[in-house]
């Protein structure tokens, strides 16, 4: 066996002790965090069970969570989405909810759940004469086989939203209805809480959140919108009624049906008439961004702040734009989080430390950080098209507040001031200017606990 030289020899006792207790710190950490970019871009392994006999011992039991019982959690989805989009949170995130309704445009059994069509309560002679309805006509009387590939067609969401879509357009029409049925199915629930199939939910966090309401005073807690002039919350951030709020304006839309079908037909945003309806029967809503977000975990900025509040110390209650990959891996890290700490929230602070830094990269092939000055733009006075990446990146290093930048499959550099962690896009190369991001983490506030948004 190999020995050290002896002028190193009286140094083995000291340093042997020093490499084990950085390989097990190393060993900890790589569990805990995001240990490579698979663990971002497929979802966790499936639970498998060899030995059906020993399947009740091998499914996570169920957490104690005091409150989750006086909640019903309506999950919004359709057909065109449901199968692909709803089964991943029936095994993770709404797993251990004890009242939970799904609502869409077509009744069938999503893994064993039965989905309630919230269109069936609309006019009929509506369904008949306008074309919004073209799909849910055709799926009610042909099911599934009715559909065609315009109907999964991607279309881009622009200012009026997805107009070219026909699951889009149908979905409008089901933000009205689905508070009748939230509120049969559980009427005397002090929280009801919706959802849609791509909105990542943290409930420990929204239980600490309404600790701080009475759910007898009408409150509408979302995030902020603003169409005209009418505020809503937005519907893929995920909102939350009260039990007041819920019942006053379904008792309120019962009286005016038809008049909100009119202005439902008019708007393009269901959330918006939503929001509307609320405000017409005395309830308004509570700005509560950051606990309720419209992006994902991998493009929210963390650091900067934003409607006058820096996420930081605040506890996110939802993630938009989750694929079920986003909702599996997402998922295994809040377990271990709350399996593996003493803390009862989780903090932008705690994501970013534990889940976003440690998969970021000086530089990576195929991916996007979403790094969007670029020429064009006022604060952009680097490499012109076509750039290389290096010049790209002499450019972010010489500007003291860049921390990203990326170059396009056409080779256009762009470059900016904040930090995400990104996604996979093919043709795309994306780096971080590392050493800037850990000392931005120095100077960020140390939370002494987890800050909520109440009025």
């Amino acid at each position: 066996m190999p020995s050290l030289p002896a002028r190193y020899g009286r140094w083995g006792p000291i340093l042997a002790p020093v490499v084990m207790i950085l390989l097990i710190l190393h060993m900890l950490h790589a569990n805990f965090g995001s240990n490579t970019m698979r663990d971002m871009v497929e979802p966790a392994p499936g639970l498998t069970i060899d030995n059906p006999d020993e399947a009740e011992t091998q499914i996570p039991s169920c957490p104690t969570l005091l409150g989750m019982e006086d909640i019903l959690v309506v999950l919004k989805t359709g057909i065109t989405e449901a199968r692909d989009k709803v089964p991943v949170h029936l095994r993770t995130t709404l797993r251990c909810v004890p009242h939970k309704i799904i609502v869409s445009d077509f009744e069938e059994a999503i893994a064993g759940i039965q989905t309630h069509d919230v269109i069936r309560n609309v006019s009929d002679t509506l369904k008949q004469s306008n074309q919004d309805f073209a799909l849910y006509n055709r799926a009610r009387s042909g099911g599934r086989q009715a559909l065609t590939s315009q109907d999964h067609t991607k279309v881009t969401n622009g200012p009026s939203g997805m107009k070219d879509n026909p699951g889009w357009k149908l979905d409008k029409w089901k933000f009205l209805p689905m508070i009748h049925t939230a509120r049969r199915a559980q009427p005397d629930a002090k929280w009801f809480v919706f959802l849609e199939a791509d909105t990542y939910p943290i409930w420990p966090n929204l239980l600490g959140w309404l600790a701080n309401f009475d759910p007898e005073d009408r409150l509408y807690l979302g995030n902020q919108m603003q169409i005209g002039t009418a505020l809503f919350a937005h519907g893929g951030s995920g909102f939350v009624l009260s039990h007041a709020a819920i019942h006053a304006v379904a008792d309120f839309h019962q009286l005016h049906t038809d008049e909100w079908d009119e202005i439902t037909n008019r708007e393009w945003a269901g959330d918006c008439v939503l929001g509307m309806a609320l405000a017409a029967a005395g309830v308004g809503l509570t700005w509560s961004w950051p606990h309720v977000t419209t992006q994902s975990v991998w493009e929210q900025d963390m650091l900067h702040e934003n409607y006058g509040k820096k996420p930081w110390c605040h506890a996110p209650f939802t993630f938009h734009h989750m694929t079920p990959a986003d909702v599996d891996r997402f998922w295994e890290f809040e377990q271990q989080w709350f399996e593996r700490t003493n803390s009862n929230v989780l903090t932008y602070s705690d994501i970013f430390r534990n889940l976003i830094r440690p998969t970021l990269a000086d530089n990576l092939d195929n991916w996007d950080n979403f790094a969007d000055i670029g020429e064009g733009k006022e604060d952009y006075h680097g490499p012109t098209t076509p750039a290389s990446i290096v010049a790209c990146a002499d450019y972010c290093a010489a500007d003291p507040e860049c921390v990203q930048y990326r170059l396009t499959p056409d080779s256009r550099c762009t470059t900016s001031k904040t930090v995400l962690r990104g996604k996979p896009r093919p043709g795309m190369r994306s780096g971080t200017m590392l050493w800037r991001v850990d000392a931005a983490v120095q100077h960020m506030e140390k939370c002494e606990g987890a800050r909520w948004v109440t009025r």
